[in-house]
């Protein structure tokens, strides 16, 4: 079944666009693969990037939309990422950046779409773990700023993966949040503040 992904705010595009144009900022990014990429470079699959966090006495982890990513495809395949955040001034470019959650990314995306179900793909980052995962909400139609996973929406962890989760496995949430929350050790206030991982 086709992924429902929803549409980034025009404003964060707009900036990745800028930014893909400007060979400043292309130059200065710290992603070989995107210097050296031969042709044209496009942002596509731009997913929400929401943090889990969980502060002490909380009953369930609440989440934050902290980014939107879009992954930059060259002429084969997707050579790095671009971040955009929220500022005062609305949607702006944060980042490029290469790594092993490009390609994890990209394959995770390709297994939910022979998953059975409309889903809403977004990126769930536990920062507390250092683990990224793709959150496959329930609800295709839903707001992709907010919104906690629900029971039966599934989580895929990426790779690579924390100890003890295996990557690309999906899980419904309401089996594997109470493994996360046992395995986050809160610190002193709420964690909702931490970076997503790149």
């Amino acid at each position: 079944m086709p992924l429902h992904v929803p549409p980034a705010p025009a404003p964060a595009l707009r900036s990745v666009l800028a930014a893909l144009g400007s060979p400043t900022a292309v130059r200065e990014a710290r992603t070989p693969a995107l210097r050296s990429a031969q042709g044209p470079l496009s942002p596509e699959h731009p997913l929400p990037v929401h943090v889990l966090g969980v502060a002490p006495g909380d009953l369930a982890p609440a989440t934050r939309l902290a980014a939107w990513r879009f992954q930059i495809r060259s002429t084969e395949r997707a050579v790095a990422a671009a971040d955009t955040m929220l500022t005062a001034d609305g949607w702006t470019f944060s980042h490029f950046f290469e790594g092993p959650y490009i390609a994890s990314t990209e394959l995770a995306l390709r297994q939910a779409e022979g998953m059975s179900g409309p889903y809403q793909p977004r990126l769930l980052s536990i920062p507390n773990l250092y683990m990224l995962a793709l959150w496959l909400h329930g609800d295709p139609t839903a707001d992709a700023s907010c919104g906690a996973p629900g029971p039966d929406d599934v989580l895929v962890p990426l790779s690579p993966a924390p100890p003890g989760f295996a990557a690309h496995r999906p899980h419904r949430a309401a089996d594997l949040l109470p493994v996360i929350t046992t395995r986050i050790t809160p610190g002193p206030g709420p964690l909702l503040g931490s970076p997503a991982p790149a």
